[in-house]
């Protein structure tokens, strides 16, 4: 009997866990970029190519690092590439977004095998994304530290 009840209490319980997680845009408003109908990704995509991109914040692992980005302008073009460049260095990349759990997610991919734009190559779960604002969120899959990275277009 107890087993029967335990059973039935996981049950209601991972059912109202279920109703109870929202989507991107659950609030009926449309002020964080997604829409209900799945269209983020195609809205994400068509928001990153227009215009050009600066670091306004990245935290990795609780250290703000931004400066690392200073003067830095990204550029994010329509067959896949990305052009970091602040007038004496341009750096190569490439992006792609794509789901996770349901969750939509920008991946960066710089060759560098270090320094800072080694640190955001990852695949980024997107928190925020409007036409002038992108708010990233990295967990490492080794030791679960937090990485964030905002973009902010110019």
């Amino acid at each position: 009997m107890r087993t029967n009840f335990f059973l039935a209490f996981l049950t209601i319980f991972s059912m109202s866990l279920m109703s109870s997680t929202c989507s991107l845009d659950d609030d009926g408003n449309d002020d964080d970029g997604f829409d209900d109908d799945g269209g983020s990704i195609a809205q994400i995509d068509n928001t990153v190519v227009d215009g050009k991109w600066n670091v306004i914040d990245f935290v990795e692992d609780g250290t703000d690092q931004t400066y690392h980005f200073n003067n830095f302008e990204f550029t994010f073009n329509t067959n896949g590439t990305l052009i970091a460049a602040n007038g004496s260095t341009t750096k190569n990349g490439t992006w792609l977004t794509g789901t996770d759990d349901s969750t939509p997610k920008l991946i960066l991919n710089f060759s560098d095998s270090s320094g800072p734009f080694e640190e955001i190559s990852e695949d980024w779960h997107i928190e925020t994304a409007t036409s002038t604002l992108l708010e990233l969120r990295h967990v490492s899959g080794g030791d679960g530290s937090v990485d964030l990275l905002t973009f902010a277009k110019n």
